[in-house]
This record gives structure tokens, sequence and C-alpha cells, in this order.
């Protein structure tokens, strides 16, 4: 499955960052079958007064038919996060929309940010708690089951226990990773360690720019780093995911099988 996790800095303004992603998905190769854009894409959370519920979308709205013309023009499951209508706060929304154009699935997030100092529930609604798993077509004829998880939910480990006992053979987590002191450090490491112990490839797609982390990421289900950007607003991380090499590590690491906690 070759993957593609797109880097961008989103504004406020909600269609500048529809022609933002229409520039950046325009450049993108035509081998792709996986293409993952940030959280927020398609708009920056702002201050902390900025009111969201005000410039929410309904999954019809300009943004999805924006994704939509985008993943049938590049022939390629496309992933992007939004902030999702409703008639009160928001969702903070993961947008699926296969090749054909279509919205295959939704995933609300779970785990709001209110940690180091932000409060993410004053704005925005939670998801149920329910793992979301898409299959993903590939080239070959094949599919590959993804799961999927926003940023914070990364410091979640049970999430992704439930994502791969729901059958994900992959993981994708657009994020906006807030920049400050030791947080690249855990965006990397919860990476990492989501790979290995859920024995998984995770695709990883970051806001970047000055307020965001950055550094989008590709991880094979060992661990190891496939690609990785910077820390700039414009990054493009590409890889190839090898299903038979995730077999391969799933049988030499066969830790899920081995569980004994919390299996019936």
């Amino acid at each position: 499955m070759r993957v593609a996790a797109v880097q961008v800095a989103s504004t406020i303004d909600s269609t500048a960052n529809r022609g933002l992603v229409e520039a950046r998905l325009g450049a993108l190769p035509a081998d792709l079958d996986l293409v993952v854009l940030p959280e927020a894409t398609m708009h920056d959370f702002g201050p902390a007064d900025h009111d969201l519920a005000a410039v929410a979308e309904p999954l019809d709205g300009p943004f999805v038919a924006t994704l939509a013309a985008q993943a049938r023009r590049l022939g390629a499951t496309v992933v992007a996060g939004m902030f999702e209508q409703t008639d009160d706060l928001p969702y903070n929304t993961l947008v699926v929309l296969g090749a054909d154009g279509d919205l295959r699935a939704t995933y609300r997030k779970i785990h709001l940010y209110d940690s180091f100092g932000y409060t993410e529930s004053s704005r925005l609604r939670g998801g149920d708690v329910e793992p979301v798993v898409v299959d993903v077509p590939v080239a070959d004829g094949s599919s590959t089951s993804v799961g999927l998880m926003t940023c914070y939910d990364l410091r979640f480990p049970e999430l992704g226990r439930a994502l791969v006992d729901a059958g994900a053979e992959t993981f994708v987590v657009p994020a906006a990773w807030v920049a400050g002191e030791h947080k690249l450090h855990h965006w990397r490491t919860l990476l990492t360690a989501r790979a290995v112990e859920d024995v998984v490839p995770v695709v990883a797609a970051a806001q970047g720019g000055e307020r965001y982390t950055g550094h989008s990421l590709v991880l094979d289900a060992w661990g190891t780093t496939l690609a990785e950007g910077d820390a700039g607003e414009d990054a493009v991380v590409t890889a190839e995911i090898d299903p038979a090499d995730v077999a391969r590590a799933r049988e030499v690491n066969p830790s899920l099988a081995n569980r004994r906690m919390g299996q019936r």
C-alpha cells in the first residue's frame, strides 16, 4: 500500500484551506492508495475563544466536497480532519473519502484535549466510544483495514487495542500536535509505542508551522520510521507499507496473541 502523509498549516479561513488542499493534493503523484491530511485541515482551532460551532460544516458541505473531488482525481482513499456541524457543539471529525468520492466512514474524536492547559471540550463534543475501522482498497486488488484515531487519542493505548481487536492492520493518525517542551519527543514516542505494541504500521499526518509540532511520520509494524517530515508547513511524507511485512512482524512478535489481561 502506497501512502502519503500531507503536512499543512491550516488557518481560520476555510475557503483558503480548501484551496490549500486542492494545491497540495494536486501536486501528489498518481500512484498512491491512501492520502492522509491532519486534524483540523478544514479550519484551524484558532485562539481559545474562537467559535468553532460558527464555522463547522455538515458532512455534505464544501470541505468534504473538495476532498471527494481530490480522491476521485487521485484514485485514492483520502482521510482528513474537520469540525462537523451539529445542533450544539461540533464534533472533531475525521472523514474518509473513497477513490470514487463517496464518504466511506467518519470518526468523531473520542478523547478531547483537556490537557497541557488547554480545554478542547469547551468548544467541541466527544464522539461515541467506539473504534472505527475502514477497508482501504489497494492497487493490486487487495485491501487493508485501517483504524482511525486523532491526535490526543495517542495517549490512550486502550483505543489502539480496541482498533486491532476490530481488525485494524494499519493505524491512521491525523493530528494538530501543539508544539512545546517535550512535545516532539512525546509525539514520536507515542506513535512508535502504538506501532510496536499493536504490531501495526502507523501513518501520522500533522499540522506544521509555528504553532504545531509537525514531523509527520510513517512507521512500519516493527516501530521503525520509514519516513519523517520536518516542522514546516508543506512536508509530504510517502512510504510503501507491505502487508507481508506486517504478517512477518506479528509472527515474530506474537504479543497480541499472547495477551492474557483484558481477554475473555
